[in-house]
């Protein structure tokens, strides 16, 4: 194989400017799709432990849902087919004036589908403290609601932030799938400089880089706060 390697094309204009822009851009679909997972996750995760029996069917079929269907599906699902069977003037704001409509979906997507998976954790976390601190907390005379809210939530999550730090991985991974619906991504944009320059070899493996550094810097963080964090999570 004669391939002539030429680093110094993605120095160059546009193509530098492209690896920015991805970059950047995947860098928002990770963090709106984790602001999403983790509201999500809470909200389910928080769910799946309360009494009512209605109400923890209806977390665990969102549970089961969105953590069986696979991701690139439901992606193409909110975006192709949400649209369609919503009242029509709403699918024409969401296709044509909605801003950013392949963000919006990409975000919403991936962080439903990483939601369920933050919703495991989450009740792991509850169930693993609940049996010790709800007991008591409810002695003192906090109403169901306020024990979950004061005590075994903010305690809970504490447990399970090694965990999550894998959840999280996995989101800025999924973010790659993003360019399946038009979202320019550091994926996306690699392919560009291919076929603009026919040098995917190198911007392939810039992006690989830039994946594996960004991964890593999120691990270090996640550990730093598990480190942190993890002598309130034991409770005594």
């Amino acid at each position: 194989m004669n391939y002539q390697w030429d680093w110094g094309v993605l120095l160059r204009e546009p193509y530098a400017g492209w690896l920015i822009s991805g970059i950047g851009w995947t860098l928002l679909v990770s963090a709106g799709s984790w602001v999403v997972a983790l509201a999500a996750g809470l909200l389910i995760g928080v769910a799946r432990g309360l009494p009512n029996r209605l109400i923890r069917l209806a977390a665990r079929c969102y549970v089961e849902l969105f953590r069986n269907v696979p991701p690139l599906a439901q992606l193409f699902l909110w975006y192709f087919v949400f649209p369609e069977i919503v009242p029509k003037a709403v699918g024409l704001w969401i296709k044509r004036d909605m801003p950013e409509p392949e963000l919006v979906t990409a975000v919403v997507a991936i962080g439903l589908f990483g939601g369920a998976r933050v919703a495991e954790q989450v009740r792991a976390g509850i169930d693993a403290v609940g049996r010790h601190l709800l007991p008591a907390a409810l002695a003192t005379g906090l109403r169901p609601v306020q024990a979950y809210r004061l005590v075994l939530l903010p305690v809970g999550l504490r447990a399970i932030v090694g965990p999550l730090t894998s959840e999280f991985l996995v989101i800025f991974k999924m973010s790659s799938i993003s360019l399946t619906i038009g979202v320019m991504d550091l994926t996306a944009e690699s392919r560009h400089i291919e076929n603009y320059t026919f040098h995917g070899f190198e911007a392939f493996a810039v992006a690989t880089a830039v994946y594996l550094v960004l991964g890593l810097l999120i691990s270090a963080a996640m550990s730093a706060l598990d480190r942190r964090l993890r002598p309130a999570a034991i409770p005594t």
